[in-house]
């Protein structure tokens, strides 16, 4: 008897040791999809640049761990969290009632409102009713999707989806599209302050509670040890002012986090 009670207890400690491996993180793989400057874009050499990067490999070192990234198109970020092709989304990925209900979520990475960009010139507006029979792109899997099918499609505005935001972009640019929606800062500061943004400005923000501005990182759903985990390695950014010289770097004076 006394033998079976330690053989018991010997596997109660394997048990234990194995469930505490099993919350070890020594790598953490971000998906991203690096066709979002200032936030995400490659460098000349192919390394990966820009605010949510710089961001991502500061928790990690916070952390103590491995960053790892994996890139992807921004619509294959939520199935590739689902069959584990990475960790966390840090792309941008903006906190809503649909994804949080098959995902979960960070705290606050930063806030963003969304707008258009067009032609300096053309006479539109963020007002949907200047761009009724007008042509506006968007990428994939975001917001300005969901914005774009139940509101612009119904309001007689023609729309159409792109796999990344550099297709939008170069139809832009050929005129194949009169306007095209994204982030405001992304479409000020990676797409206006770039020679091929030059002859295009930038509406206001774009008022509706189907473009919400909370950004964080996405997680599988249910990962409570991880959400811990990363929520640990943002105060320390904000804690020790990583987060400031950080946000300094890339947007100046402008403050990007609400504190929510």
């Amino acid at each position: 008897m006394k033998k079976a009670l330690l053989t018991l207890s010997a596997l109660a400690l394997c048990m234990a040791a194995g469930s505490a491996l099993a919350k070890e993180y020594k790598e953490l793989r971000f998906g991203v999809d690096p066709s979002y400057a200032p936030f995400e874009s490659k460098a000349a050499d192919g390394s990966l640049v820009g605010f949510d990067i710089d961001l991502g490999n500061a928790i990690c070192a916070e952390l103590k761990v491995k960053c790892k990234w994996v890139e992807s198109d921004f619509d294959g970020m939520i199935p590739g969290l689902k069959a584990n092709k990475f960790d966390g989304v840090i792309s941008s990925m903006t906190v809503t009632p649909a994804r949080e209900k098959v995902i979960d979520f960070s705290n606050e990475l930063f806030s963003g409102p969304t707008s258009y960009v067009f032609k300096k010139g053309s006479g539109l507006t963020e007002d949907t009713a200047s761009l009724k029979g007008k042509t506006v792109g968007y990428e994939q899997g975001t917001i300005q999707e969901a914005y774009a099918k139940a509101v612009l499609d119904k309001a007689g505005v023609k729309t159409q989806a792109y796999q990344n935001q550099d297709q939008v972009y170069a139809d832009l640019i050929s005129g194949r599209l009169d306007a095209s929606l994204q982030d405001l800062l992304q479409a000020e500061l990676g797409f206006l302050k770039s020679p091929k943004g030059a002859d295009f400005e930038v509406s206001k923000p774009v008022d509706s509670p189907l473009l919400p501005a909370k950004t964080a990182i996405g997680i599988s759903k249910g990962n409570k040890e991880l959400k811990e985990l990363l929520n640990k390695g943002i105060k320390a950014l904000h804690d020790d002012g990583t987060y400031a010289t950080i946000q300094k770097k890339h947007f100046g004076d402008l403050n990007l986090y609400s504190g929510k």
